[in-house]
């Protein structure tokens, strides 16, 4: 099998297709190659890596666990596929972790050489890229949810996802719909009333007159 060249590989990621011959020539130059063993790591749910990770060949898989270790399978990356972008476009943790299901070789990009090819952070285009990102995390906590927690843990987290801090206190403004929570976390709307009904019964929560919602008790979704 010919090898590929570092070019020729860049110009296959989705990313980077709009991009002149210098400036793909410019990334090409920058990346370097690594090798993960299988079952490594090669990013990390809730760290940095500051680096864009190309696979060359290989296989890995875009996982996400809950604290007792179970895993939920978000994707599986073959040759030309990226992962880490997300980090660096937003400067937020990697919202999965990526472990190679095989060996696996991979083209590196750093943070400094990625960031020449985004947009002013001023533009509206880099706005749209990171509300784009915002929506990609928010959908896969929303696969997890639903693959790892019971009603229960769906519910606390979507409550905890809506409150708003306000001087320590947590609450959500505005009326609660139990309609639109089932639809949310995937339940009818007679199941989430219960959660709800039991939440208030145990003062975890406190329904107010006008339909607002405080969190008044540590909530979980363990």
């Amino acid at each position: 099998m010919a090898m590929i060249s570092n070019l020729d590989l860049i110009r296959r990621v989705p990313l980077f297709s709009m991009l002149t011959t210098d400036q793909a020539q410019s990334i090409a130059d920058s990346v370097v190659k690594r090798r993960f063993k299988r079952g490594e790591l090669i990013v990390e749910q809730g760290t940095k890596s500051n680096a864009l990770f190309i696979l060359l060949n290989g296989r890995a898989r875009v996982l996400t666990a809950d604290q007792r270790g179970r895993e939920v399978i978000l994707a599986v990356l073959q040759s030309g596929d990226y992962v880490g972008e997300m980090s660096l476009i937003d400067n937020e943790p990697h919202s999965a972790t990526v472990r190679a299901e095989v060996q696996t070789d991979m083209l590196v990009l750093g943070r400094m050489e990625f960031a020449r090819c985004l947009p002013e952070s001023s533009s509206l285009s880099y706005g749209i890229l990171r509300g784009l990102v915002a929506r990609l995390r928010n959908a896969d906590r929303q696969i997890e949810s639903l693959a790892l927690l019971d009603v229960y843990g769906r519910v606390a987290r979507t409550l905890l996802d809506m409150a708003e801090d306000e001087k320590g206190i947590k609450i959500i403004r505005g009326k609660v719909s139990r309609q639109d929570m089932a639809k949310v976390v995937g339940a009818s709307r007679e199941m989430v009333s219960r959660v709800m009904k039991d939440l208030e019964e145990r003062g975890v929560i406190e329904t107010l007159e006008n339909g607002s919602v405080v969190i008044k008790e540590r909530l979980t979704h363990d």
